[in-house]
């Protein structure tokens, strides 16, 4: 775990710092390493969600574009299955 993922198990357990405390040496290398992280881990699920087309949920709505009442998701037997 890097930075901030410290950070949160350190204060969960009571024995770490809030970051506002931290001096700015380790600031200046954790801020840009968890914006890093948190870029390329919204990429790769990005990536992931898209390889296999639309989801249960969006699948329905290009069926009938826009908005109507009415129209519900698709039965669980026709989503995607584990």
């Amino acid at each position: 775990m890097g930075g901030a993922g410290d950070q949160t198990l350190e204060n969960a357990t009571g024995v770490g710092a809030p970051p506002t405390t931290w001096p700015r040496a380790e600031l200046v290398v954790d801020v840009p390493h968890t914006a890093v992280y948190g870029f390329v881990t919204g990429a790769v699920a990005d990536s992931l969600a898209a390889r296999h087309g639309p989801g249960p949920g969006e699948r329905p709505a290009a069926r009938r574009p826009g908005r109507h009442a009415g129209f519900g998701p698709l039965p669980r037997e026709d989503g995607h299955g584990r």
